[in-house]
C-alpha cells in the first residue's frame, strides 16, 4: 500500500503526478484524460483538473499536461507517438491496406478505408485492427491483384473474411450476394464425403441439387430457418442411406419393415427421413407404399401463465434486459410473433407518435400503447451498433454483428434465452390467447392461419388475460380520447 493517498479518490495507489489539487494516483490519471464537457471559463474539451469541486480545464486549473494530437491538433487522449485514437487509427488502417509493391490502396479498398478512419468509436478500431489475425488478413487483402468475391473466397475461411467481406458490400464496392446459400452449397459439398457408397453418394447429390437447392434458388434470400432444415434433412437422409449399406440394401430393395426397424432403433429425428422419402417416391426410387409416421405436434413446451406473466413483467417493467432485447421480447410475448420475421424489421415499418408506436409484420399492423412502447422508443433514440463502420447508415432495426445485416435470428434467440425461450413464450402465448377471442379474430390480429391458432386452444390464464384486457382498454382510452 503506497503511503501517500490520491487527493481525488483517496486511495493508496501508484501516484502519476502531482497536480495543483493534489497527488493523482494511475486510475484518476487516466480518468482525468478521458474527462470531457465544458469548463466554467467556455472551454469546451478534455477537463483533467478540478476546481471547486467541479472540472476544469488545463488552463484554469494550472495542468501541464499534454493532451494536443501532433497531427490534427485535436485535444483528446493521446495513444502513441502523440497521436490521439483517430490519428493513430488512421495510420493502422493506412499501413495495413497500403500494397507494398505499388505504395499505394487499391481503389476498391478506399471507401472502407475511409469509413474505418471516421468510425464514431476510434479505440474499438484500434482493438479489431490490431489482432494478429485481422491484421493478417487485411496485409493479405492489400496485396491482393482484384478485390472481388472470387478473390475473397479464395483466402483462407474464417470470421475476419467474412467480416471484411460484408464491410466491402456495406460500403459499396462488393454487390450483396446470399451468403446463406453459398455456405449451405458448400456444407453440402462437403457432406457428401459422408456418404459410404458412391451409388448412394451420387442419389444424395441429387436429392441436394435437384430438390433442396431448386427449392432454394427460387427464393430471393435463404431464411437462417430453411438452411437448417435443410442441413438436418440432408443429415438425416446421409445417415439412412449409410445404414442402407451396412444392411446391403439399395433403396429400391426397401420395404416398411426396414423402414419401421430404423426409426423405432433411433432418436425421434429419424422421422425427418419421410422429407428424403417423399423425393425418393417421387423420382420413382423407392416403392410409393412406404409411409413414415409423422411427428407428434404440440409437444413443445410452452411457458404456463406465471412464467409468461414473470417474463413479461421484466421486459416491461425493468432494466434487466436492454431496450433492444426488451423491444424483441414484448413482440413475442404479448403478440407470438417469431423471432426471423422480427428481427428483419426495418425502421421504416415503425412509427412512433406521442400516443403510441406502431409496427408493420408484413401486413400486419401491430399498436403499443404504453408501457409497451416505451422500448422501442429507447431503442429509436440509441439504436446500438452505430460506434464502428459496421453500420454507417443502417435502417435495420435489430442491427446485427455482420456489417450490413440484422440481427442474426439464433443469437436473438440466445439474448432472449438468459431470461426465457422464445419459442415457448409464443407458444404459451398462442394457447392463451386462443381463449381470449374467437379464433378468426386471433388469427387476423396476430398474422397466423387460423388452423394455427385452433391447434393452440386450451385452457387460458385469468392473470394473463387481465393483462391483455388493459392493454385492449389503454387501446380504448386512446381511441376515446383522440379527437
Amino acid at each position: 500500500m503506497w503511503p501517500i493517498p490520491c487527493t481525488r479518490c483517496g486511495g493508496h495507489y501508484p501516484i502519476a503526478a502531482k497536480w495543483p489539487d493534489g497527488p493523482v494516483c494511475t486510475y484518476c490519471y487516466q480518468q482525468a484524460k478521458r474527462t470531457r464537457g465544458t469548463c466554467g471559463c467556455g472551454h469546451t474539451g478534455v477537463l483533467p483538473g478540478v476546481l471547486d469541486g467541479r472540472p476544469a480545464c488545463r488552463r484554469c486549473s494550472g495542468i501541464a499536461l499534454n493532451l494536443d494530437c501532433r497531427i490534427c491538433g485535436a485535444e483528446d487522449e493521446l495513444y502513441r507517438g502523440g497521436r490521439c485514437q483517430r490519428c493513430e487509427l488512421a495510420v493502422l488502417v493506412d499501413h495495413l491496406l497500403t500494397d507494398p509493391q505499388s505504395g499505394t490502396i487499391a481503389a476498391e479498398l478506399v471507401p472502407v478505408a475511409a469509413a474505418l478512419k471516421v468510425m464514431a468509436r476510434p479505440n474499438s478500431g484500434i482493438t479489431w485492427i490490431r489482432q494478429r489475425h485481422v491484421t493478417a488478413f487485411l496485409a493479405d487483402l492489400s496485396s491482393a491483384p482484384t478485390i472481388t468475391h472470387d478473390s475473397l473466397d479464395a483466402l483462407p475461411a474464417s470470421r475476419t473474411r467474412d467480416y471484411v467481406r460484408a464491410l466491402l458490400v456495406e460500403h459499396g464496392v462488393l454487390l450483396q450476394r446470399d451468403e446463406t446459400r453459398l455456405r449451405y452449397r458448400q456444407w453440402a459439398t462437403e457432406a457428401l464425403d459422408r456418404v459410404h457408397h458412391p451409388a448412394m453418394r451420387e442419389i444424395i447429390d441429387r436429392y441436394v441439387r435437384w430438390h433442396l437447392l431448386r427449392r432454394m434458388n427460387q427464393s430471393e434470400t435463404v431464411s437462417h430457418g430453411t438452411f437448417l432444415r435443410s442441413k438436418q434433412t440432408v443429415s438425416v437422409a446421409i445417415d439412412f442411406v449409410n445404414w442402407l449399406g451396412t444392411e446391403g440394401l439399395e433403396l429400391g430393395d426397401l420395404r416398411q419393415g426396414h423402414l419401421d426397424h430404423w426409426i423405432a432403433t433411433g432418436p425421434t429425428t429419424r422421422l425427418i427421413v419421410d422429407r428424403f422419402l417423399g423425393w425418393a417416391t417421387a423420382s420413382r426410387l423407392v416403392a410409393p407404399e412406404l409411409t413414415v409416421p409423422k411427428h407428434r405436434r404440440g409437444t413443445s413446451r410452452r411457458l404456463s401463465a406465471a412464467e409468461q406473466d414473470h417474463a413479461l413483467q421484466i421486459a416491461v417493467h425493468t432494466d434487466v434486459l436492454s431496450s433492444r432485447d426488451r423491444a424483441l421480447a414484448i413482440l413475442v410475448l404479448v403478440f407470438a410473433q417469431q423471432i426471423e420475421n422480427i428481427v428483419r424489421l426495418r425502421w421504416d415499418d415503425v412509427t412512433i407518435t406521442d400516443d403510441q408506436v406502431t409496427i408493420r409484420l408484413a401486413d400486419l399492423e401491430i399498436a403499443l400503447p404504453e408501457p409497451l412502447d416505451q422500448p422501442w422508443r429507447d431503442l429509436a433514440v440509441n439504436p446500438g451498433h452505430d460506434q464502428t463502420a459496421a453500420h454507417p447508415r443502417s435502417n435495420w432495426v435489430f442491427r446485427g454483428y455482420t456489417p450490413g445485416r440484422h440481427l442474426d435470428p439464433a443469437a436473438a434467440r440466445d439474448r432472449l434465452g438468459r431470461t426465457f425461450s422464445a419459442r415457448a413464450a409464443r407458444l404459451g402465448t398462442l394457447e392463451h390467447l386462443s381463449k381470449l377471442a374467437p379464433v378468426a379474430i386471433i388469427a387476423e390480429t396476430l398474422g397466423y392461419h387460423p388452423a394455427t391458432i385452433e391447434r393452440h386452444a386450451a385452457a387460458s390464464s385469468a392473470g394473463y388475460a387481465e393483462y391483455i384486457a388493459a392493454i385492449n382498454d389503454a387501446q380504448t382510452d386512446l381511441a376515446i380520447d383522440s379527437p
